[in-house]
């Protein structure tokens, strides 16, 4: 009996092929001998590598035939390694381009992603048994416990797998060194490339298996020239704005944020991720007693973000406990408590937030316009989590119109800022990375968190819960009848 699996990761339609088609074509290039890349004869410790070429000259090639910055050419020059194109001689973990004087080969056109090879367990059970046999037993963490999961899946063909492990095994003490050595890293690479370590990035992770093509092109029938007239129309009828606005926002958006973007702009000290420092959440915490400056600039981008930073709410809570005006923010959170409740609270709620914020008198009484107030009194009758809505965006408006402007002019938030913390960048070696990665541990999956909480829970609630003796000796007596 086999077993069939479609463990292969979005390859059974691939959805950016035209995309690798693309790179296929490139990487042809490079490989011509004239004008691509130069490759010789490279001495890797004792072993002679044919066809070997170093990352200086892959990242100086991509720079003149792309005519793309340094910075441009080795991120693609990564995302050529890390979609299996190119493999490293020397380090196999990392799956990035460098620079440098490091050796790289390119891979074997029979393992590039665009052949859409389907990754299938058995061979990856016969790869790592084949690796178990030369390492005498020593593997990789993750491959550990890959062969031990996969012992047990495929225990009913084990013997199959460990025998063709053996053959080429056999069958690769017989090449020549330097061509086992080049196999045995081909092979390696391929399997990082679709099987990585732990915590790393893959460049094969598509989400979802696709079951339908969507490289085909569609057939041209009644229903699709329909379709193609129905969004021609709604296409006529939408309005515009014009592109010099709108590029204008981008622009604008983009310069304001673009310091703030983890992708464009480093973490301070240190990005938690890359080097295990957690010395950036222990900065950001959400209710930090001295926050940095970084975040006290981000609340002034907007009056959304200065309310959803709960540092930034706290800081403008002090600002309207000065000027005794914090019924407004008072009045937002309890409509958010309420939005985002639980439904059994609802009437509960919608009684105090009348009674405190709504109704005549109130202790806490908000200054809305009358139909405004109207239209959410008369909601409240039956609430429901959006029936706040429409007062909460007025009270809203009118903080952000008044309240907020005063507020970044105000001593609270100057002295705010000029207490703000201005963390410097956190410098690690390329080895002391390494080491991290090395020691970096699966953290634990969440649904055994919640059965170890729930076991914990059950255990506090048998010794809390008080025995009832009749009952116990009532079963006691069934038990001996």
């Amino acid at each position: 009996m086999t077993i069939r699996t479609n463990h292969d990761h979005g390859q059974h339609y691939r959805p950016r092929m035209a995309c690798l088609k693309k790179v296929d074509a490139l990487v042809v290039e490079m490989q011509d001998p004239k004008n691509g890349v130069k490759f010789q004869e490279q001495k890797l410790v004792i072993t002679t590598i044919p066809h070997a070429m170093t990352g200086q000259d892959i990242h100086a090639w991509i720079v003149k035939r792309l005519k793309v910055t340094p910075e441009e050419a080795g991120a693609f020059g990564t995302m050529l390694v890390a979609y299996g194109y190119i493999y490293p001689l020397q380090n196999h973990k990392k799956l990035v381009l460098k620079g440098d004087s490091s050796l790289y080969r390119f891979q074997t056109p029979y393992f590039w992603p665009a052949q859409k090879w389907p990754m299938d367990d058995t061979n990856y059970a016969i790869y790592l048994a084949k690796r178990n046999i030369r390492k005498k037993g020593v593997l990789e963490t993750y491959e550990q416990e890959h062969y031990n999961h996969l012992h047990k899946w495929m225990n009913h063909k084990w013997d199959f797998i460990v025998l063709q492990a053996k053959e080429q095994h056999k069958a690769g003490k017989e090449r020549k060194k330097p061509d086992r050595v080049v196999f045995d890293c081909q092979e390696r690479a391929y399997w990082i490339v679709h099987k990585p370590p732990p915590r790393t990035f893959s460049a094969m992770d598509y989400g979802l298996d696709r079951h339908i093509d969507p490289n085909e092109e569609e057939k041209k029938s009644i229903e699709h020239y329909r379709r193609i007239i129905i969004f021609v129309q709604q296409y006529i009828m939408r309005s515009r704005t014009k592109s010099t606005v709108s590029l204008g926002a981008l622009v604008k958006f983009v310069t304001t944020y673009k310091t703030h973007d983890p992708f464009l702009a480093p973490c301070l000290p240190s990005n938690p991720w890359l080097t295990d420092d957690s010395t950036y959440w222990e900065l950001n915490m959400p209710n930090a007693e001295i926050p940095t400056q970084m975040r006290v600039e981000h609340w002034t981008f907007s009056f959304y973000e200065l309310l959803n930073d709960p540092r930034g709410r706290a800081d403008f809570w002090k600002f309207l406990k000065k000027e005794f005006s914090g019924e407004n923010l008072a009045f937002w959170e309890a409509a958010e408590e309420m939005k985002w409740g639980t439904a059994d609270s609802m009437k509960e709620k919608a009684e105090s937030i009348y009674k405190t914020f709504l109704a005549p008198g109130a202790p806490r009484w908000i200054n809305i316009d009358q139909k405004t107030m109207a239209i959410t009194v008369k909601g409240l009758d039956h609430p429901h989590r959006y029936v706040l809505d429409a007062a909460q965006t007025h009270i809203f408006m009118l903080m952000k119109k008044d309240t907020y402007g005063r507020y970044l002019k105000s001593p609270v938030f100057k002295d705010t800022q000029k207490k703000a913390l201005n963390p410097e960048a956190h410098n690690f070696s390329d080895a002391q990375l390494e080491q991290n990665a090395r020691n970096r541990r699966p953290g634990i999956h969440p649904i055994i968190l919640w059965q170890q909480a729930e076991e914990e829970k059950a255990k506090i609630a048998a010794a809390t819960k008080q025995v009832d003796i009749k009952q116990v000796m009532s079963k006691l007596d069934r038990n001996r009848k």
